[in-house]
Order: C-alpha cells, then sequence, then structure tokens
C-alpha cells in the first residue's frame, strides 16, 4: 500500500528524515513515536508533499508521488486524508459545510457532498451537531469535525499528526475513541504519529519508534514496549512500568482510605 525508500529531508544544518525506510501493508496500523523533534511530523507530511524531501520516494500503490506533477498530485491528495493537530476549521461554515466544502471544491456535486459528509459526521458521532459552527463545539468535537473532513473522501490512506496535541487531556479520549473504531473496522491503512501510549497499545498493529529522523525500532506493540531493543523504546517501556506502578498505588490508597 505505502512503501517509503530513503527518504531524506534537511532543513539547513538539521536532518529532519534520514534515508528513512518503511512499508506499510493495505489495511494496517502504524503507529509512529519518538521523542520531540526526531522526525515523525516532517515524515508523515512528505507522503502528501506538504514536505518536499530532498531525495526518495514515496510510492502509494504503484505511484511514486515524489515525481507527480502539481495537478497530478491534487488527485492523489483525495486518496489520502489528513488529521492535523490543529483543527483548521473555517468559523462562518457549520461542521456540514465544513466537511463538505473540500468535496464541493473537488468538482462534487453538492446534493451527493452533503450526503457524503452527514454520512461522514455520524461516523465520528456528530450527526447532532451539523449545524453547528465552530464556536458552538468543544476543542473534542472540532477536531472529529476535521476527522469526517478527511473520511467524507473515502481516503484509502489516512495519515494523523498527533491529533490529540492541541486538545485538554479531558478531551483527548474522545478522539482516540473515535480513533479506535475506525482502525477496528479497517476502512483505511493508517499512519499515526502520536504521543498516546494507550492508543498505540491498544490499536496498532506496529509500533515504528523513531530518533534523530532515523527508525531505531520497529515491531509489534507487545515486541517493542516489553521486549524493547533500542534505548527509545527502553524509555517507553520504563515510563508503561511507571504508570502501571502509579495506577497500582492510587488504586491501593483509595483502599486503605
Amino acid at each position: 500500500m505505502l512503501k517509503i525508500e530513503n527518504l531524506y529531508k534537511q532543513f539547513g544544518s538539521l536532518v529532519a528524515i534520514d534515508e528513512l525506510n518503511l512499508q506499510v501493508g493495505r489495511g494496517e496500523t502504524v503507529v509512529i513515536m519518538g521523542p520531540s523533534g526526531c522526525g515523525k511530523s516532517t515524515t508523515i507530511r512528505t507522503i502528501n508533499r506538504l514536505v518536499e524531501p530532498d531525495r526518495g520516494s514515496v510510492v502509494i500503490g504503484d505511484t511514486d508521488v515524489i515525481k507527480l506533477s502539481t495537478d497530478e498530485l491534487m488527485q492523489v491528495r483525495k486518496k489520502i486524508g489528513f488529521v492535523f493537530q490543529h483543527f483548521n476549521l473555517i468559523s462562518r461554515l457549520t461542521a456540514l459545510e465544513n466537511v463538505m466544502l473540500g468535496l464541493v471544491m473537488g468538482g462534487i456535486p453538492r446534493e451527493i457532498a452533503q450526503t457524503k459528509a452527514s454520512e461522514a459526521l455520524q461516523k465520528v458521532g456528530l450527526e447532532k451537531h451539523s449545524s453547528h459552527k465552530p464556536t458552538e463545539m468543544s476543542g473534542g468535537q472540532q477536531q472529529r469535525v476535521g476527522i469526517a473532513r478527511a473520511l467524507a473522501f473515502e481516503p484509502e490512506l489516512m495519515l494523523w499528526d498527533e491529533p490529540t496535541a492541541s486538545l485538554d487531556p479531558i478531551l483527548v479520549r474522545e478522539v482516540l475513541v473515535v480513533m479506535e473504531e475506525l482502525a477496528k473496522y479497517r476502512a483505511s491503512t493508517m499512519l499515526v504519529v502520536t504521543h498516546e501510549l494507550s492508543f498505540a497499545l491498544h490499536v496498532a498493529d506496529r509500533i515504528v519508534l523513531m530518533d534523530k529522523g532515523k527508525i531505531v525500532e520497529e515491531g509489534i506493540p507487545s515486541q517493542v514496549f516489553l521486549k524493547p531493543s533500542s534505548s527509545i523504546g527502553q524509555q517507553y517501556k520504563e515510563l508503561i512500568e511507571y504508570q502501571m506502578n502509579t495506577s497500582a498505588l492510587t488504586l491501593a490508597g483509595k483502599r486503605i482510605a
């Protein structure tokens, strides 16, 4: 489905992606994790050329996205859903209109676009909020509108760039629930950049750990987080153990009280 080979991107003296190679199978959910600044977001943004790599190839199906002209790229992007850190909604438009906009601009008749947008809002549990404007919705609801906007195109590939990073902790769960449901039904291939350990543990088919622009470890969650071979993996293992111990101590304290 997706094959990245020898991908390289440099910003000034900073090497953001260093000869990276990655394959993602059709219907697979792959989570990319690693410390801030390791190149996760840059990597995912090169896939639909929001960031232009210096060299390498990004092949989706049989198409090398890097070699496409601007017009050809716009056509391929219709098959790729992208959910950003920030909601990027138009404040004067309703939820339904925000989801419809890209479809209509892409040449889809308004009635068909409205049907697709309504179905997408239903998938993220916002069918009753279709007439609400962004200011009338919580951050979590706004992000779900952003997800619906991506889903409306019925993409073959869904890219998620830290979709919960801009949310208050109390709102994160509602977005993760939607992501988990989408992953479970395998409607599209998913590549997710996130710091959310719970999502990675429960949903990912494969974890990819990055550091300094390189993949330093990859495998199924139980392998990467329980028996890591990299220093980054070891740090995640220690974090999970700390969280588990903290939870156990909290529960024990409640019982004593």
